[in-house]
């Protein structure tokens, strides 16, 4: 790699400003997050920006369902995800919002520069329309079938099966997300984006700058052909208005990338740092950008594109991971395994994720596990058993017999030379973190043989000897700071404790080249503690307790958001169906939950049966206008222990949650007990 010093802007996906953060989208800012350290301790001038996307539909109608406006929504979840982000060591340089003036100043440049260029148009479409909300339905509020693979419940925009997108008035029997109701077609004027015209230096583009993966993926939408896209959507909605179009605002999708710039430019003026010269076409700067597989259609044909067309510079490489699961499945609420970043917070350190990340981490767009058992294991043997271990061998030795002085000189010379010229650099640049984790570990081995060969508890029982136990010691330390100098993009906190323990400034890259003689330490504290199951069980139980979320085990709901890609559930057999023992049950008694938001409590008849069922239906019935009615409940489901008691049962509901939650209500004529088949 060159030693010039490089001008990079890096950014990584917005989180969406609708919901919490769990540990899959902590892949992406852990991986982003490695790779700006690393670059920083170079010596390069690494600009990380981030913000949360705060437009669209699902927000309008989150803030609309919990009674406050949608600024007290997004800043609300900004709050938390920041302090997730933080707790999590992932150090952005600025976290901004879409929601802010920097970002409708250039969304309205880049559309204006766009539509002068010639290559926005206009026309009248046909749109579905939700009936009983009286709104336009965006994209992610229609599901049905796939018209191309005919897939059950997918987006209105594209397909989770085929990857193959389509217009919403193509799906197969297509429902409302927000109400249930069968979608109507009305015609809307529409404004959109000419992708076709920038195909010629899309191609060219995608040859040189992507993953090969990536740029598979995108020689197929090539070779469908290159479609115009649709940039704007119908009040009622929550985002920018289109200039000189009253009632018309700009589709989320358009102006959430440009939430990168508008961040940046907000960082920019605050630290006096020249916007345009890292987003001008031709500029020697580099600018990345880290996403997950789900949303690169968005990122590697309508950014640059967009880019282009208004005089901006595109993207240096859109680096593409994909998503993660737990113990070989899909994240899971009813096995505890959707864990929140707070509900992984509050019983583990982070190091812990950070370090498992990176040994798992490549720079091929290929799914990551989080293997619970494995965890446990890898963390507690690598960075325990290994490298900590080399500093609290060697620590007391030269605390308590050398008044924590190291050795004027190294007594191994060339092993420290081997350990420092490594192609561990290389491997960060090319976020092949795995392949790296496995290269420090291998060291941090020889490192323990080292210490294993010479033996200095023995020889300080030797009289005369002690000069040689000291460089030994001393040998050990300098070569443990040499691992933590490879570890720090990835355990930046264990870095920090150990430049205190070795009372030193901060490491850098460069420090590799120079032991650390003469100088004197301080006195060894516990760096890091093994990793317990008891914790791992704790985690996943109040994951699995956490029913307050909004995607409640109690309620079947079909809330989306336009810019998250959730995995459809594994598909089940009709055998596994008939397994499900539907019941009519009548509902007694229907009582508030102390100390729960979402929660009711119901007592419910089903032929003579009583059941304790807790059902998160709070926010759209009163208690008291339930109570003798009938309803369907699932009387198989195993009974579940909660913080409130236990819960015998489930009650089937439906709706986009909040005060639009409606519970399934068997024919006239049901009596409580009578099975549904």
């Amino acid at each position: 790699m060159t030693n010039k010093t490089r001008k990079m802007l890096v950014t990584s996906a917005l989180p969406y400003a609708n919901g919490s953060i769990h540990i899959g989208h902590m892949v992406e800012y852990i991986q982003t997050d490695i790779w700006v350290r690393f670059q920083k301790m170079r010596g390069h001038e690494c600009h990380y920006v981030c913000a949360d996307d705060a437009h669209g539909t699902p927000i309008m109608l989150s803030a609309e369902q919990q009674g406050i406006t949608p600024e007290q929504l997004i800043e609300r979840t900004r709050a938390e995800h920041e302090q997730d982000f933080a707790d999590f060591s992932v150090n952005f340089d600025n976290f901004h919002s879409t929601h802010s003036e920097e970002n409708r100043e250039l969304s309205t440049l880049i559309y204006t520069r766009l539509l002068e260029a010639g290559h926005i148009s206009q026309r009248t479409i046909k749109q579905f329309f939700d009936p009983e909300k009286e709104m336009f339905l965006p994209d992610r509020f229609i599901r049905g079938e796939c018209p191309y693979c005919k897939t059950a419940d997918q987006y209105g925009d594209s397909c989770e099966n085929c990857d193959r997108t389509y217009s919403p008035t193509d799906l197969i029997n297509p429902v409302s997300a927000v109400s249930g109701a069968t979608p109507v077609e009305k015609e809307s004027e529409h404004f959109f984006f000419k992708l076709p015209d920038f195909e010629q230096m899309l191609i060219e583009w995608t040859a040189n700058h992507l993953q090969s993966e990536s740029a598979n993926k995108l020689n197929e939408w090539f070779e469908a052909g290159l479609q115009e896209w649709d940039i704007s959507r119908d009040a009622p909605y929550f985002g920018f208005e289109i200039p000189d179009q009253p009632g018309k605002y700009f589709y989320v999708w358009l102006e959430a990338p440009i939430g990168y710039f508008a961040s940046f430019k907000n960082y920019c003026d605050r630290e006096n740092i020249d916007f345009d010269t890292f987003t001008k076409p031709g500029s020697d700067t580099e600018m990345y950008h880290f996403i997950g597989k789900d949303i690169m259609y968005f990122h590697t044909l309508f950014w640059p594109a967009m880019l282009q067309g208004s005089g901006f510079r595109a993207p240096t490489n859109v680096f593409v991971h994909g998503f993660l699961t737990v113990n070989g499945q899909k994240m899971s609420k009813s096995r505890g395994t959707f864990i929140k970043a707070r509900s992984y917070l509050n019983h583990l350190d982070p190091a812990y994720l950070r370090y498992y990340f990176a040994a798992k981490l490549s720079n091929r767009v290929e799914d990551i596990d989080l293997n619970l058992d494995d965890f446990i294991q890898r963390v507690n043997s690598d960075l325990v058993g290994k490298v900590v271990n080399i500093a609290s061998r060697c620590a007391g030795f030269i605390n308590k017999r050398f008044d924590g002085q190291l050795s004027p000189t190294l007594s191994e010379p060339e092993l420290f030379e081997r350990i420092a010229q490594t192609n561990i650099a290389e491997l960060y640049e090319s976020r092949e973190y795995s392949k790296a984790m496995r290269e420090i570990m291998q060291l941090a081995d020889e490192v323990n043989q080292y210490i294993d060969e010479n033996k200095p508890w023995v020889l300080i029982k030797e009289a005369g000897r002690e000069e040689e136990v000291q460089a030994i010691c001393s040998m050990g330390l300098n070569l443990f700071r040499l691992l933590i100098i490879y570890l720090k993009p990835v355990l930046p906190d264990l870095a920090k404790q150990v430049e205190e323990f070795l009372n030193i400034d901060a490491l850098s890259w460069s420090d590799l080249q120079a032991p650390l003689l003469d100088h004197e330490i301080k006195k060894f504290k516990p760096l890091i503690t093994r990793i317990e199951k008891e914790n791992i069980e704790a985690m996943v139980e109040e994951s699995k307790d956490n029913l307050e979320s909004s995607e409640s085990d109690t309620a079947i709901t079909t809330v989306s958001n336009e810019l998250s890609s959730n995995p459809i559930a594994n598909e089940i057999s009709i055998d596994d169906f008939s397994k499900i023992d539907l019941r009519v049950a009548r509902i007694e008694k229907a009582e508030h939950v102390e100390g729960a938001d979402k929660l009711l409590q119901l007592t419910l008849d089903i032929g003579g049966e009583k059941r304790n069922v807790f059902a998160g239906i709070k926010a759209a019935y009163d208690p008291a206008a339930l109570e003798g009615r009938l309803t369907v409940m699932v009387a198989n489901l195993a009974p579940r222990k909660m913080r409130f008691g236990l819960s015998e049962g489930m009650v089937l509901a439906a709706g986009p949650g909040g005060g639009d939650i409606f519970i399934l209500t068997p024919d006239d004529g049901a009596k409580p007990g009578m099975r549904i088949k």
